[in-house]
């Protein structure tokens, strides 16, 4: 019971850059006093305050701010695809001033706080793997999963082909971790399955939250559909190949 409760505070302490984030959508959805500046704007102004204060209380590492400028990059780069005129996979309904085209800036830092988390649990329970599969392998694999978040809007959708390839490469990996003295294991594509979920279910706050919105939740708000779960698996398995390009991966003999 007590490695269960600290597996859960440490989890807690790992997403502490997304739970920020969502809080701060949440509240200001709740009530939001100031004229002055645009809600999109001050969450945007919040997350950046937020970054500094855990770099100065030494809460988060360099390493692991870069996570965040570089998830920022790429995550903006696919908003501005998403939310063109042309496509119009979602919307930002709301005003602001710190954005580009479509997409507010603080939209980069949603998919920081994935990279951000993964990046932090990883250096919290000291990750190490088994069968881990060759890292040229992954990169061709995700290469090809954020090309596919493009293309399958003009030519045939593989991302279940995709999917398939994981789990060919991934099926025999074992991700350890150490709760508190001992290493405890588990199957990655099933902690990948879990932190996905928990993801989705962060989706359905934010968008109840008015943050962004579907095509279907234009009139009136309704969950998201459960298929964006097998989306937000491929960003899982992008963002720890993100992670694990700038992190060592330490193997583990496999015990009998």
């Amino acid at each position: 019971m007590r490695e269960f409760w600290l597996f859960g505070v440490k989890q807690a302490y790992a997403c502490i850059f997304g739970g920020f984030l969502l809080f701060v959508m949440l509240a200001t959805k709740l009530y939001y006093p100031i004229e002055a500046i645009h809600r999109y704007d001050f969450i945007f102004i919040s997350a950046i305050v937020f970054q500094v204060l855990l770099l100065l209380f030494r809460l988060e590492t360099l390493r692991e701010s870069v996570v965040i400028l570089i998830f920022h990059l790429v995550a903006t780069i696919m908003e501005l695809f998403k939310t063109s005129d042309a496509i119009g996979s979602w919307t930002y309904p709301e005003e602001y001033i710190f954005g580009i085209a479509n997409v507010p800036l603080f939209t980069g830092f949603m998919y920081s706080a994935v990279g951000s988390y993964i990046a932090r649990v990883w250096r919290i329970f000291d990750f190490r793997y088994s069968y881990y599969p060759r890292h040229s392998w992954t990169v061709i694999l995700v290469t090809l999963i954020y090309i596919n978040f493009f293309t399958h809007h003009f030519i045939w959708d593989f991302r279940w082909i995709l999917v398939a390839v994981t789990i060919a490469l991934f099926f025999r990996t074992q991700i350890y971790y150490r709760v508190d003295v001992e290493y405890r294991n588990m199957p990655l594509l099933i902690g990948w399955g879990l932190v996905a979920l928990f993801i989705w279910i962060a989706e359905n706050l934010a968008t109840y939250a008015n943050v962004w919105v579907y095509p279907n939740q234009d009139k009136q708000w309704e969950m998201v559909s459960f298929s964006k779960f097998g989306s937000w698996y491929l960003l899982m398995i992008l963002s720890f190949v993100l992670v694990a390009s700038i992190n060592q991966i330490k193997t583990i003999k496999r015990r009998s």
